[in-house]
Parts: structure tokens; C-alpha cells; sequence
């Protein structure tokens, strides 16, 4: 009778929390959490968020996931100088925030981290994995948690109303080691029985981003953008009024600065849109951060942590606004290949899923393909793709040719004065239009 009385209580409890807070998440980057200054920043903004109930999601301080991947090399080589060197350099970047964060150097937030240094330290004794991913997740992860553990400790510090939790806890993933795979209803679970009652307590639960643990209790992390999509995915299982990314730009524009003049911010545009963008290699948010709040209708902000007051930019739902500025991306170093089969045979549809199958078992990601009656081409990033290495996959059927250097220009909701602006002086090599996106090739 006293645990139906007791799980009845609970439950009347999160119904309660349901009905009369609403919940937020943000998400700072390493560019915002860099210094000790910019920890103070991170804590000015949500001392302006004071009456809503926050989820926090941090990433690794300015570099540090950089350095922990070099430190992962050291490890699998085992250069004992190299990885010393390392750890001390990364260890002191840490103990200088602290330093400028805290007046009582003997705080527990040093032991924690000194802690942590110590586990890093100790793996370097120990066998290192056959699989790499593996080890990589075990130490590269540990950006977040330093991260988390600083900026809650400082929080701490200056009186806000919060707690702390560990998605190594609680975003549960599959083994896909660096590239997890979300497990939705187990995560979903663990974030509502372990996260949302907290806040029945706290207004601000901090947590990082990018990782996340297998049933057995490993760590794993979340690929490219993993801290958006973390963001992404505590909005989606705790039913999030909004997501806001802060970050270093005042939102999205439609073009990257650092290849066109005059760039226009893009106030609103709708889930499709950002995820259309992101495909074709806009950088600011990635699809797998979208496509859970659009499958929930839960708004995405991309706010500046520099001018935190300005309004950003909105995803959601509404496509009213996305063909009101033509938006550009532009990717360099492109290279195209022209593939022909042998016997001067057209390309039907065994060739094609013979292409195909190679092409996937070489790991080249393809950015644009067309095909002909006697061939078929494909444009890859240049990093990713070895004219050798694909000459020798296909060689035994095929005739490859390529042209490098080559660059990539995809406008949304084009016109004409934009095709011209962007194609002035160069080469069209090849083109895709449709009715609201034309790729160029360019040279």
C-alpha cells in the first residue's frame, strides 16, 4: 500500500512540473565557454532567463577536443613525451580558467578535474584497443565533462539555482563508437526519470554535449555537430518550449562571409529550409539537430553570445519566409569524376549499382551526380576522394577521369542577377537546376 501511495505522489509530482514550468534548452559551444571571461558571459545571458526552468548543454572549452584527440594518438603510439606534453598543456589551459574563476584556488571543482587528469594519465598504462573509435570515446569525451563540470561549479559560485547531470547517464546509444546511434524510447526514459525531477529542486541543470553510453555502461560519442544534436534530443524527451544555440554569429545567413560581401541575416525560415541548407553544407546547424524538434514542432533559435539580446534567427515551421533571400553555399576544393564503362556500353542500371557499391565500400561521399547515356560523374570533396584509390576500385570496368580543383555553388531560391554573381569570371562545368535550387560547378 506504501508504494502505490509513494509512486502516486511522484507521479502528481512530474504531473505538476508538466503543467506549470515551461523548459528551455541551450546549447554554448566551445568558442563560447573558451576563457574565463566567456564562462562569465555564458553565466550573464541566463541570469536574463532567471524565471525559466533551463537545460544547459555544454561543449569541450575553445580547442580542447583537438588537443584530446592528439593526446589519443600519443596514446595508440605510445610517445610517453608527446602525451605528457599534452595532457600538461591542456591541463594548465583548464587551470587557468579556474584560476580566473575562482578566488579559493583549494575549491572541490580543482580535485574534480585533477581527478580527471589522473584517469587520463592511468589509460595511458593500459593496452590500447584494437578499436580505436573505442579508445577515442573513452578520452575525447572528457572535453564535456571538464567543460560541464567548470561552468557548473561557477554557476555554483554565483548563487544560480542548479544541478548537474551526466549525459554518459542518460542519452543512451548504440556501439557505433564516434557515430552513436540514439536509442530513442531508452533515452527518452532515463531523461524523465533522471533529469526533469531535479528540477522540482534546481531552475538550471547543466550537462554536456556530444556523448552519450552504451547499455553496458561505455562511453560513446555523437559524430559531427554532436552537441547540437545532444540539444536536439534533451528538448525532444523532456518536451522543450524551445532550443536556442548561442553562438559567435548574430544567426544564420545566407551566405558565408568569407566568400561574399554584404550577407543578410535570415530572421525566420522553416524546419525544411534549415535541413535543405545543411544538406547541401551550410554549417551552422546540422539536419540531425533539426529533425527531432521539427517532428515535435519545437522552434529553434541560433542567437549571438555576443549580442544576446538581438533576436537571432527562428526555425520552425512556418515556410512563409525561405524564398524571401537567395542563399548560398560554397564548397571548395572540389573534385569531378567522369565514369565510363570499358566497352563503350551505356550506363544502365547494373552499371550504376555496381558503381555504387563501390563507391560505398571506398567511404567517398558524393556531393552531386549526373549521368549521361555513356557515363556517369559524381563531385566529391578532394580530401575524400583519391583519384588513385578510385581508378584501382573501378579501373576493371570502368574508365575514370577527373578534373580537380574544382568549386561547388549551391543557391537556394535563385535568380538569374545571383547565377550571374556567382558564375562571373569562371567556368561552368557542370549544372543542376530545379524549381528552388540550381548546383553549379565551377572552375
Amino acid at each position: 500500500m506504501l508504494r502505490i501511495i509513494n509512486f502516486s505522489f511522484r507521479s502528481y509530482r512530474y504531473f505538476c512540473f508538466q503543467i506549470y514550468f515551461t523548459m528551455k534548452v541551450f546549447k554554448f559551444g566551445g568558442a563560447s565557454v573558451k576563457d574565463s571571461m566567456a564562462v562569465k558571459n555564458v553565466a550573464s545571458i541566463l541570469k536574463r532567463y532567471s524565471s525559466d526552468k533551463l537545460i544547459v548543454v555544454l561543449s569541450a572549452m575553445g580547442k580542447s577536443t583537438n588537443k584530446l584527440e592528439e593526446i589519443v594518438a600519443a596514446m595508440k603510439t605510445k610517445n610517453i613525451e608527446q602525451f605528457t606534453l599534452l595532457v600538461n598543456e591542456l591541463k594548465d589551459f583548464h587551470l587557468d580558467i579556474l584560476d580566473s574563476l575562482f578566488i579559493e584556488p583549494h575549491s572541490d571543482i580543482y580535485n574534480e578535474i585533477e581527478n580527471i587528469f589522473k584517469t587520463i594519465r592511468k589509460r595511458f598504462d593500459e593496452p590500447f584497443s584494437n578499436n580505436y573509435s573505442f579508445e577515442y570515446d573513452q578520452i575525447v569525451s572528457l572535453g564535456e565533462v571538464i567543460s560541464s563540470k567548470i561552468v557548473y561549479a561557477y554557476l555554483c559560485n554565483q548563487k544560480f539555482s542548479c544541478g548537474w547531470s551526466d549525459s554518459r547517464e542518460l542519452i543512451r546509444t548504440n556501439e557505433k563508437y564516434q557515430e552513436g546511434k540514439i536509442e530513442w524510447q531508452k533515452t527518452e526514459e532515463l531523461i524523465k526519470n533522471k533529469l526533469l525531477p531535479k528540477f522540482n529542486n534546481e531552475d538550471i541543470i547543466v550537462t554536456q554535449g556530444f556523448i552519450g553510453h552504451t547499455n553496458e555502461g561505455h562511453t560513446t560519442t555523437l559524430g559531427r555537430e554532436g552537441s547540437d544534436f545532444t540539444a536536439g534530443i534533451y528538448a525532444f524527451c523532456s518536451n522543450a518550449e524551445s532550443v536556442t544555440i548561442w553562438k559567435d554569429v548574430p544567426g544564420m545567413l545566407n551566405a558565408d562571409p568569407k566568400y561574399f560581401s554584404n550577407t543578410i541575416k535570415l530572421d525566420q525560415i522553416s524546419f525544411k529550409e534549415a535541413i535543405e541548407l545543411s544538406y547541401y553544407g551550410a554549417s551552422v546547424i546540422h539536419p540531425k539537430t533539426i529533425k527531432p524538434l521539427q517532428n515535435k514542432g519545437i522552434p529553434l533559435f541560433v542567437k549571438s553570445f555576443i549580442h544576446p539580446d538581438d533576436p537571432g534567427t527562428i526555425i520552425h515551421d512556418s515556410t512563409n519566409y525561405d524564398a524571401l533571400v537567395p542563399s548560398f553555399i560554397v564548397k571548395k576544393k572540389q573534385i569531378l569524376f567522369s565514369i565510363r564503362p570499358i566497352d563503350f556500353s551505356f550506363i544502365a542500371e547494373d552499371h550504376l549499382s555496381d558503381i555504387f557499391t563501390r563507391l560505398a565500400s571506398s567511404g567517398i561521399k558524393i556531393n552531386v551526380m549526373q549521368n549521361s547515356a555513356l557515363s556517369f560523374s559524381i563531385i566529391s570533396d578532394e580530401k575524400d576522394a583519391c583519384p588513385e584509390n578510385l581508378i584501382s576500385i573501378l579501373g576493371e570496368n570502368f574508365k575514370v577521369r577527373y578534373n580537380n580543383n574544382l568549386e561547388l555553388v549551391t543557391i537556394r531560391h535563385y535568380d538569374q542577377e545571383t547565377i550571374d554573381l556567382v558564375s562571373k569570371g569562371k567556368i561552368v562545368i557542370l549544372e543542376q537546376r530545379t524549381r528552388k535550387t540550381i548546383r553549379l560547378v565551377l572552375k
